[in-house]
């Protein structure tokens, strides 16, 4: 089995955006599966009432090719929320992503 992981944090100057991803390929019992999560998130300092919240959102697909031995996830999510600190009231907006790949690399292991 090989294993190969990658992993980014990038944090803005100001610490109000902050990005996270991850990289995972794995190759076992002849599937190579590749994994990627992404986490993003913003905060804003809300000086009005009259700010829109952004709505949720989810995205989902899922497909499998058999004849390229081929399966493909992906979902991807946003939302928001609010926060106080310090009597001070923030939108915190986030976004998570994850994205599997499962290919066939004929490398199979025969058990007997």
């Amino acid at each position: 089995m090989m294993r190969n992981v990658f992993f980014k944090n990038h944090t803005s100057s100001d610490k109000r955006k902050r990005k996270i991803a991850s990289s995972e390929i794995i190759d076992r019992d002849g599937i190579r599966s590749i994994i990627r999560r992404h986490f993003v998130y913003m905060v804003k300092e809300v000086k009005n009432n009259n700010i829109d919240k952004p709505e949720p959102y989810l995205y989902v697909l899922k497909e499998k090719r058999s004849n390229d031995q081929k399966e493909k996830f992906f979902c991807r999510m946003k939302g928001s929320m609010y926060a106080v600190m310090d009597q001070r009231l923030f939108l915190i907006l986030y976004m998570h992503s994850l994205k599997i790949n499962l290919v066939a690399t004929g490398d199979e292991i025969c058990s007997s």
